[in-house]
């Protein structure tokens, strides 16, 4: 069950950052398009500055859940390699904890704001894209990254004890 869970997790990651993929590409394609309008047929569109700038919201919480499944953080590790694995598990733990914290203020603050914005009918001002459009995908990868970092943290493991473990069963 554990393990159905946490692949589930880590499949709902792979989906947004594919998701958020997809989204970059549509945007590179309509800021070309938006170029060549203005530049070559002096025919600007006035729709493509707002459209992209509101589709880089969603984009930039896409992939947080990803990088946590692949421990893609970057990470400053000189001291913490420096001292003894049990101090190394509480640091990570700790780590963890603060990634948990964080992750849950946000995620409560975005599933707010997709709340409120469902509720109030708040559009773009160009386009009149209702803007719980880009706030619930925000609330979505936050939740998935909070939930993701809770599992991590309830079932950790320390990197050696992983390697140990891939060694034995080769």
């Amino acid at each position: 069950m554990q393990q159905s869970y946490i692949a589930g997790l880590e499949r709902l990651a792979k989906i947004l950052l594919y998701s958020g993929a997809a989204l970059v590409i549509v945007q590179a394609f309509w800021i070309s398009y938006g170029v060549f309008v203005r530049y070559v047929l002096n025919q600007p569109d006035r729709m493509v500055t707002e459209a992209t700038a509101l589709m880089l919201v969603p984009v930039a919480f896409f992939g947080l859940a990803y990088a946590l499944s692949v421990d893609a953080y970057p990470k400053v590790t000189l001291l913490r390699d420096a001292l003894p694995k049990q101090a190394q598990r509480i640091i990570d733990r700790l780590n963890l904890l603060v990634m948990v914290l964080i992750g849950a203020f946000f995620s409560i603050a975005a599933s707010e704001a997709a709340y409120r914005a469902f509720h109030s009918g708040a559009a773009s001002e160009i386009l009149l894209w209702p803007r719980f459009y880009f706030w619930v995908p925000v609330a979505v990868s936050l939740l998935s990254f909070t939930l993701l970092a809770v599992t991590r943290l309830l079932v950790y493991r320390h990197p050696d004890d992983l390697a140990h473990t891939t060694q034995e069963t080769e």
